[in-house]
């Protein structure tokens, strides 16, 4: 049996755990330069807020509601999601993290007729330690834990817990699941389904296995499987090193020199290759992309260009310096850029890197060491404490996000702590 662990509106939760007051009130998370919507309170999401909303568009409904809204705040909720975690892996024997506020454990240990207990068990002990609440299902494959924590988190009677037990017959429960709320099926898969008349989980499952394979390829035959209570997807404590890291931004206000976009996508590589190493990788190649906006249709702008290194690096200096031959590519004078990104690809395993046999071999080692100490120093006294010239002095305050309404990170930062008065 495989539980799925999910936190309950994850963003909102961890700001209530330290604003007691926002318990019950309409709240909302933004995202990067408070453009979007992406956390809702069930409060908000009765007043129809949605997700991926813009902020501008539902301005009319925070204001008449008093919704409380506020900007991302990636340190704590880190943090947070790391001690649920801890939390939980003190009760199974196998945890697979599967993103910041999901997982899912191993219940091999728990006997059938005590699933239920012991899910609620995790239910009151996550909330008491961590002050998050989460929701679980528990079923034979890793598809059905997805089902049964969805009906856990609509239907309160279930105390947050919902159990499917194997070869117990769950047709009535697939039936009540549209086939676009299924692991693994995205928009244009559930347009495709719909075609075929296939609207919900039990529809979907009761296909025939060579119709599946033909038509949605292995996944989706692995999907059915899944339905039917066949386990063909297995827990994975290692999950696989990410193959690409991007990093992009908007820009508040548009850029127009070769200088000005330079300084913002030193700050992106910079950012990527911290990625890179704490993955334990080197990459390959790099893209930079820049972009004027997308309404201004008279003098619109898109380019990227592409490098291919000549030696897989972590080293922040190389990366940045191939980011800049790229931009030369692509920059032109006159356009007010809206938009850019850079891309590594190409990763191989730090420890395993085949060096070029007729090119200087720069000395990795000691760039690895500049680099560990660099992050550490990072890590311990903020993002920005140890950086690239190339990212320029007034650009690192310029490149961070618009995050207005931060609340302060009160487990990741001495001087945000939370004060308590009498």
């Amino acid at each position: 049996m495989i539980a799925l662990v999910d936190c309950n509106n994850f963003y909102v939760s961890c700001e209530r755990v330290f604003n007691a007051k926002l318990n019950g009130k309409p709240v909302i998370v933004l995202s990067n330069n408070d453009g979007c919507v992406i956390a809702r309170s069930n409060e908000a999401k009765v007043l129809g807020i949605k997700m991926g909303q813009p902020l501008f568009e539902c301005t009319g409904i925070i204001l008449r509601n008093k919704v409380h809204v506020y900007s991302s705040n990636f340190a704590l909720y880190g943090d947070m999601s790391a001690r649920v975690m801890q939390t939980l892996e003190q009760f199974a024997p196998q945890v697979e993290v599967y993103s910041i506020d999901e997982a899912f454990l191993c219940m091999k240990h728990v006997p059938q007729e005590e699933l239920a207990a012991h899910g609620r068990m995790l239910v009151q002990t996550v909330k008491q330690w961590t002050g998050v609440p989460i929701s679980i299902g528990i079923a034979p494959t890793k598809t059905l834990a997805k089902l049964a924590t969805k009906i856990a988190k609509k239907k309160p009677q279930h105390q947050g817990v919902f159990v499917i037990h194997p070869n117990e017959n769950y047709d009535e429960i697939l039936k009540q699941i549209p086939v676009e709320d299924i692991w693994g099926i995205g928009r244009q898969y559930t347009k495709k389904l719909q075609w075929y008349r296939i609207y919900t989980a039990y529809d979907f499952a009761r296909q025939k296995d060579d119709w599946l394979r033909k038509n949605f390829t292995i996944m989706g035959l692995r999907t059915a499987h899944e339905l039917r209570g066949i386990s063909c997807i297995i827990l994975d404590e290692q999950p696989e090193a990410k193959q690409a890291i991007a990093c992009t931004r908007s820009f508040s206000v548009p850029k127009k020199s070769f200088t000005e976009l330079m300084e913002a996508i030193a700050a992106y590589v910079t950012r990527a290759a911290h990625k890179v190493r704490t993955q334990k990788s080197k990459a390959g190649g790099i893209q930079v992309f820049i972009m004027t906006s997308r309404f201004n249709h008279d003098v619109y702008y898109s380019k990227a260009h592409t490098i291919e290194l000549s030696e897989p690096t972590d080293y922040t200096p190389h990366l940045i310096t191939a980011a800049r031959r790229a931009l030369e590519a692509i920059f032109r004078d006159g356009y007010e850029y809206k938009r850019a990104g850079i891309l590594l690809f190409d990763f191989v395993d730090r420890d395993h890197t085949q060096v070029h046999a007729f090119e200087h071999v720069p000395n990795s080692a000691a760039h690895h060491s500049v680099m560990n100490v660099v992050d550490k120093i990072n890590a311990k006294w903020g993002r920005h404490t140890v950086v690239s010239g190339a990212m320029g002095a007034a650009n690192i305050k310029m490149t961070q996000t618009d995050r207005t309404n931060r609340s302060p990170r009160f487990t990741t930062d001495w001087r945000e702590l939370l004060v308590v008065k009498k």
